[in-house]
């Protein structure tokens, strides 16, 4: 009986250790140290929140940049790949008709090649960032459409380039934080 008085007690402990007071003291230091972190990494506009830096969004307006492709139509609750292997046909497929789609949207040629952050999703289907190479292939497109100079965009694109820490991650572009720069340099130029 003794042995069972002693487990108990030291299950108590560990439960209000471990589940609330550990979890409450880091939430706190989180808060107070990292709080834009902690939160979300959430941005706004005018005290309104447009998105997370962390969870990608569909951008299909041809005046945008393109995020990559999402399997799970950039839905947070249903993180996940599509788990289509590249032996699979159908996956095959999806890709060749995503290739011709950016192609054709951007002007490419039929031999001109796509960066395949373009065209496949990632494990999660919500990230947020493409590479350089991606947004810089976008540029023709963006600025023909939003009568804005190729090198004002690409400037946007240096702007918001996150470079690899240390050598660790590629360096990339945040497509929310980009087209949310493009935003505010958008002519709204008309083709008659």
């Amino acid at each position: 009986m003794k042995e069972i008085k002693q487990a108990l007690m030291v299950f108590i402990l560990m439960t209000i250790l471990t589940g609330f007071l550990y979890p409450m003291a880091v939430t706190g230091i989180a808060q107070e140290v990292f709080p834009y972190q902690a939160n979300g990494s959430l941005i706004k506009q005018k005290n309104k929140v447009v998105g997370s830096q962390l969870i990608g969004q569909s951008f299909t307006s041809p005046k945008y940049f393109n995020s990559r492709p999402s399997s799970i139509s950039y839905n947070a609750a249903s993180s996940g790949a599509s788990n289509l292997g590249p032996t699979s046909k159908q996956l095959m497929e999806e890709v060749k008709k995503r290739i011709q789609k950016i192609r054709a949207a951007n002007g490419l040629s039929p031999n001109q090649p796509v960066p395949a952050d373009l065209v496949l999703g990632s494990a999660s289907g919500l990230d947020p960032d493409i590479t350089v190479q991606s947004a810089l292939l976008q540029v023709p497109r963006i600025a023909k459409i939003n009568c804005i100079s190729p090198a004002t965009l690409k400037a946007l694109i240096q702007k918001n380039t996150i470079h690899s820490f240390l050598g660790w991650g590629m360096t990339r572009v945040n497509v929310l934080k980009l087209n949310l720069e493009l935003n505010k340099v958008q002519s709204h130029c008309s083709h008659g």
